[in-house]
Order: structure tokens, then sequence, then C-alpha cells
């Protein structure tokens, strides 16, 4: 087993320290258009990545053991020296993008990554708002592992991955040097990725890289200032509640369903899902029983 340093426990110190400057920052030179700190919030992410500790640790188990098997059974090795590190750093960021991007369009894989967006500020802390049922994530890494590279190797390109996005988490840094932005994701790109508007839903999923985004059609550049959270905010501060939120709504989604294939489509399609023929009947629902919309001064709900 290849040694390699635990880059995140390795991190925390520096993580305070920042998160500390940060929020004298604030106190120092106040933004009246950036979103700060409030207490209650930040305690919020600081309890969501502390609970991400203990359930990470449980998941580790069955992880390990699963990749640990493909491990034994490929016959392929790669070896681990600077330069092999540094192309399976590289893999790891790419298929980062692809589970990053996953955990958008499909719902049930949402449902835990959304606890990273449910803050309606984005600080330091904000990095540390992490889910507690990341057993949905492993599955994208085993090309990596059947390729031959070690499960510890996956561990630390992950942890290294995790450590670097910490800091694209500020409103206190604006853009970057071109060359920087073009490549790296930055601050900048990242406000985008936590952004509620609808130009900037569902983009720049990069987590070292920016690159795979211009790759692959995801790329939106900053322009507007972001409107942090959801599209439908929940608000509450109960760790419990922000960690299972999205399992309960699709739980209840299940349950009202009319047949195999909307639940079906509850579970795996987008989060913002609904069936042709319930659309059809909202849609009914507006129109008059002429089939004419209602008047201009009637107030529809919102969607």
């Amino acid at each position: 087993m290849p040694h390699l340093p635990d880059v995140l426990l390795w991190s925390v110190p520096a993580f305070v320290l920042l998160t500390v400057v940060e929020m004298v920052s604030y106190r120092l030179h106040p933004d009246e258009d950036a979103e700060g700190y409030e207490a209650k919030d930040a305690a919020t992410s600081v309890g969501m990545g502390l609970g991400s500790l203990v359930f990470d640790a449980l998941w580790k188990f069955p992880i390990v053991a699963i990749y640990a098997t493909i491990y034994e059974l490929t016959p392929l090795r790669v070896p681990v020296l600077w330069w092999t590190l540094l192309l399976m750093l590289l893999a790891q960021d790419f298929f980062y993008y692809w589970s990053h991007r996953g955990h958008h369009v499909i719902r049930v894989l949402w449902a835990c990554h959304v606890v990273h967006h449910s803050s309606k500020k984005f600080n330091l802390t904000t990095a540390l708002r992490q889910p507690w049922t990341t057993w949905t994530v492993w599955p994208f890494y085993v090309p990596m592992v059947a390729l031959g590279v070690h499960p510890a190797v996956i561990a630390f390109t992950s942890g290294a991955n995790l450590v670097y996005q910490f800091w694209v988490h500020t409103e206190r840094i604006d853009k970057l040097p071109r060359p920087f932005e073009f490549v790296l994701n930055t601050p900048s790109h990242h406000r985008v990725h936590h952004a509620s508007q609808g130009g900037y839903l569902d983009r720049n999923f990069g987590g070292i890289l920016i690159i795979w985004d211009r790759m692959f059609g995801s790329f939106v550049a900053e322009t507007e200032r972001p409107v942090y959270g959801l599209t439908k905010n929940i608000e509450t501060f109960n760790p419990l509640r922000v960690a299972t939120h999205e399992y309960a709504a699709i739980a209840r989604d299940i349950r009202a369903a009319d047949s195999w294939r909307e639940r079906a489509g509850r579970v795996f399609r987008g989060p913002g899902w609904q069936p042709a023929e319930r659309i059809a009947a909202a849609q009914a629902a507006k129109d008059g029983p002429s089939g004419n919309r209602a008047p201009a001064s009637v107030e529809e709900p919102a969607a």
C-alpha cells in the first residue's frame, strides 16, 4: 500500500486560519453587496462538515471493500511515482467533474449534493457544508481502480481535490488573471456554480480544473452578481433536516405518484422533473374552461 499523507487532516489548521481571516476582513472592510457571514448559517455549515467526517468514516468500510475487490481482480497496476501521481490527480479531477455533474442532474444523487448548495451565504464555511450520504460518489471512480490505481491513491487525490476547493468559496477574491481563469476553477467560477439564477444553474462543475466545463459545454463566466442558495430554499438550520430534506421530498413524491414510470422519474430524472400529464393538468388549471389563459389581473401561483 502506498504511504500518502492525509491532506485533508493536515489542511484543517489552514481552514481555520483562513476562515478567521475572512471573518475579520468583513469586520474591517464590510461589503454591502457581499453575503458575508451569519452566525446560525456558519454554525450549520461547520456542523455539517463535522458530521460528514463521522458518516464518511462509516461509508468507507463497504466502499474500500468494493474498491479492494476490483483492484485485486484487475491485472493492471499503476506505480506511485511523482509523475504518475500527477496523472492520477488529473484523472481523478476528470471523474470528479462527471460525478459532480451527475449529482446535479439525477435527483437521487442531487439529494446527496443539495446539502452543499443549501446555504444562502457564500463564504469559506460554505465549503465545509458537506453531505452525510456520500455513498453515491464511489461508482464514478471505479474506472480508475479497474485501470490499476490503488484505492489509497483515490483517497489521496480526492482529498487533494477537496482541499483545493476550499479557497474558491469566497466573495473576497475577484477575478484572477486570464490564464488562471481559463484553466483553473476559481472563486469567480465557483460563485456561478453556487448561484440560483436560471442562466447560472448547473454550470461550472470542475474541481481543480475548469477546462472540463469548457470542453463539455457547461462553462459560464461570472457576469451578474450571483444569488446563492436553492431555487426553493429550505428555511432551516437543523443539520438533520439539511442532510435529509431532499430524500424526504423524494419519498413524498413517490407516495403521490400515479404510476411506476412516474416513481422512477421522481428518483432518476432531474430534480425539477414533472411527468407530462401533471404539466398538462397544471396548464389546464391555469387556463379557463374556455381554454384561454386566466385574466392578467388574476395572480397566479409561483412555479
